[in-house]
């Protein structure tokens, strides 16, 4: 056979192809064999070319230009010559295709790689290629212990939680538990930095930080400057046990997100008061909820009308527009870097909290006191957890397409291997300030 066959079928580094014919319209059965004649024992190391016999012996492959390809590898048995050698004969090996295996190597790598690249079930992909879903999976296995290196040494270190399964009541035999699993993630938050996540480890406690940052070396450990979280006591004791020199940083759209809850649970208190119950596509404050939850100076002048419509004609005890002020003062605090400034924010959000004197608004300002140290270095530095969350949203579309995940070690490990392969060339995402705006003209409404 001529040996531009196997260049065109991607063999001629090991294999010759001694016969091609044609099966079907879509299929090319190949014969292929080793082009070393000798092979080395492999107990006792001497060279032999004796040949016991030639089994044809079957091995899956990928197409060949666009065709399917029955392979067949021509395989020899070969004698050793040694005679004290307990091993009579054996049979030559490749790098092709390991031993006691049916697929080539680019097959199983292809394989792998289309499971966690393209985020696809390991089912659809075995179907696709023909092969067991047992044996996509482990080509998956092999392959994800090359793609994860040693996670990276970095400056600012983001973690975060998404639950791996719904929750779900199993009968024990202690009676009916309740499952509800959560993994938390490791994130890379060096905004200079291309984001990387780390690791992944089961739980949401300060212990299974603790865990995953002593599998981590020394000098991963100490390299560790800033660790940004939600407002998470169990976190934070973790990383005050795990990285005692370590500073903490809350993320601020978690605060954010607070004082809009604050505001809601104010206006449906309002609304109880006043009707007897919740709000209705009648009331004006309720049509207008969404705009107590934007930031005044993104409103619009037809959305202020309607903003101040809705409050005088709802809000007789003015307890709303007082949470409202409250809320977007805490805005223009998280809008701060500069020390002094942010001094003169703390007070203005502080002495609107004290007039507005409600239990809702009172609880927010004890939130930022118990959390101002974090508050504080978050500010000053700069730094969120926006990269975390970006790779949760990843992690839940890969829970999908998964349609879940029973094993904890299948979850993390499709996760991972996903995020290497598609995200791991990605340019560092530079630190970009937005304009801060200026909101001061609404404060008449407290």
């Amino acid at each position: 056979m001529n040996e531009g066959t196997s260049v065109l079928l991607g063999l001629e580094d090991e294999f010759t192809v001694p016969q091609l014919e044609r099966i079907d319209a879509d299929t090319v059965r190949v014969v292929i064999e080793v082009i070393d004649p000798e092979g080395a024992c492999p107990e006792c190391g001497v060279l032999t070319s004796r040949i016991k016999e030639r089994p044809l012996v079957r091995v899956k492959d990928l197409p060949a230009s666009g065709q399917r390809t029955d392979l067949w590898w021509l395989k020899r048995r070969l004698m050793c010559r040694e005679p004290t050698c307990g091993t009579a004969t054996f049979t030559q090996q490749s790098r092709a295709v390991p031993a006691r295996s049916r697929l080539t190597t680019r097959l199983r790598e292809k394989i792998g790689s289309a499971i966690a690249s393209g985020n696809r079930a390991v089912s659809e992909v075995a179907s696709e290629y023909q092969v067991a879903w047992s044996t996509a999976h482990r080509a998956l296995i092999a392959l994800a212990n090359q793609w994860l290196p040693e996670p990276e040494p970095t400056r600012v270190l983001g973690i975060d939680e998404t639950r791996a399964r719904s929750v779900r009541w199993v009968l024990e035999e202690a009676g009916w538990t309740r499952s509800n699993p959560w993994m938390t993630s490791f994130v890379n938050a060096d905004p200079t930095l291309p984001g990387h996540l780390l690791g992944l480890t089961p739980g949401r406690s300060g212990a299974c930080v603790i865990d995953w940052l002593a599998l981590q070396t020394p000098a991963f450990r100490a390299g560790i400057d800033l660790v940004v979280i939600d407002p998470s006591a169990p976190y934070a004791g973790g990383i005050r046990t795990a990285l005692p020199d370590a500073r903490i940083a809350v993320d601020k759209w978690h605060l954010v997100a607070l004082a809009n809850l604050m505001v809601t649970q104010v206006r449906q208190r309002i609304t109880r008061q006043l009707h007897g119950r919740r709000g209705t596509a009648t009331d004006k404050v309720w049509a207008s909820r969404q705009l107590l939850l934007t930031g005044y100076e993104h409103l619009t002048v037809k959305q202020k009308a309607r903003f101040n419509a809705a409050l005088a004609a709802e809000d007789p005890t003015n307890e709303i527009a007082a949470a409202h002020a409250v809320k977007e003062r805490l805005r223009l605090l998280l809008a701060e870097h500069q020390p002094h400034q942010i001094r003169r924010r703390l007070y203005d959000f502080y002495d609107a909290a004290a007039r507005a004197d409600m239990e809702e608004t009172s609880r927010l300002a004890t939130t930022i006191d118990t959390w101002w140290p974090a508050v504080l270095v978050a500010l000053t530095e700069d730094v969120t957890n926006a990269r975390t969350e970006g790779f949760n949203r990843i992690i839940k579309q890969t829970k999908r397409v998964g349609c879940g995940f029973t094993n904890m070690d299948n979850y993390r490990r499709r996760i991972m291997v996903h995020i290497a392969l598609t995200r791991g060339q990605r340019p560092a995402a530079w630190n970009q300030h937005t304009p801060r705006s200026n909101a001061e003209s609404h404060l008449s409404l407290q």
